[in-house]
């Protein structure tokens, strides 16, 4: 949705400010880092949770917005984006480890997310499925390799809530079937976008592990350490060089025209 004069609603910035390829992270503060590793950046819009950067890498003109904690919120971004022009996205966010070895500081390459978001369900039926670009994924692993950062590569799930009820959480049914890490958005992501004929993919810093922690409360939970702060940094190094390394192949051929 935007205004008479092209302004998105919520995200509070212009159309014109909205670049092809959209870099998405959850966390303000990482999306005045990440902007600031492009070229020529400036901000063009902050409306509550949402901060919006425009810039360029190798001269290809990029967006970087912040979409809050949560699916239901993030994909008010993720609509506004695609309605702005946006057809390629990687979500750069944190993760809880699921299985052992996955560490702090590690990097997580989804390919895939379980969609326990509680907020793409109402958009399309949990039939269809949460699936990365090959594409994307491919330049963020070889970016990742470049880097030499650790990088794990599978499923992860995208859970509704970040702290636990009465039911036991989400993620405890897919551990033991392989899932790697869990976080709170890019199913959605992975969706909506998919549903728009735009392309997305995820890469995840982890900032702690629920199994081998064993604090299901919690308590513990830290994401302002230095070994996480060090992942984060490498994560949004490894997103620009990924975008720096995109194939014409994914900006020459759409997936579809837009609602086609």
């Amino acid at each position: 949705m935007t205004g008479t004069d092209n302004r998105l609603a919520i995200l509070g910035c212009s159309t014109a400010d909205i670049a092809e390829v959209a870099l998405v992270v959850g966390d303000p503060t990482r999306a005045t880092a990440l902007a600031s590793r492009l070229d020529d950046s400036r901000q063009v819009g902050a409306s509550r949770e949402y901060h919006t950067f425009a810039g360029s890498v190798n001269g290809r003109q990029v967006t970087v917005c912040s979409h809050g904690v949560g699916a239901g919120g993030a994909n008010v971004c993720f609509f506004e984006l695609l309605n702005g022009g946006a057809r390629v996205f990687i979500r750069a966010g944190t993760c809880g480890g699921l299985q052992p070895g996955i560490r702090d500081g590690h990097l997580v390459l989804a390919t895939g997310a379980i969609r326990e978001d509680g907020a793409s369900e109402p958009l399309i039926p949990l039939a269809y499925p949460a699936a990365c670009d090959r594409h994307l994924s491919s330049a963020l692993a070889a970016a990742a390799t470049d880097l030499r950062a650790t990088c794990h590569e599978g499923l992860v799930v995208t859970s509704a809530n970040f702290y636990s009820g009465w039911q036991p959480p989400p993620w405890r049914k897919y551990t033991p079937h392989g899932a790697l890490a869990v976080e709170m958005e890019l199913a959605s992501l992975l969706v909506v976008a998919a549903m728009h004929g735009a392309r997305a993919a995820g890469i995840l810093t982890v900032d702690g592990n629920l199994v081998e922690e064993n604090d299901p409360l919690m308590t513990d939970y830290d994401p302002d350490r230095q070994i996480v702060r060090d992942g984060v940094s490498a994560m949004l190094d490894v997103v620009v060089e990924a975008v720096r390394a995109l194939p014409e192949a994914v900006f020459a051929n759409p997936l579809r025209a837009p609602n086609s």
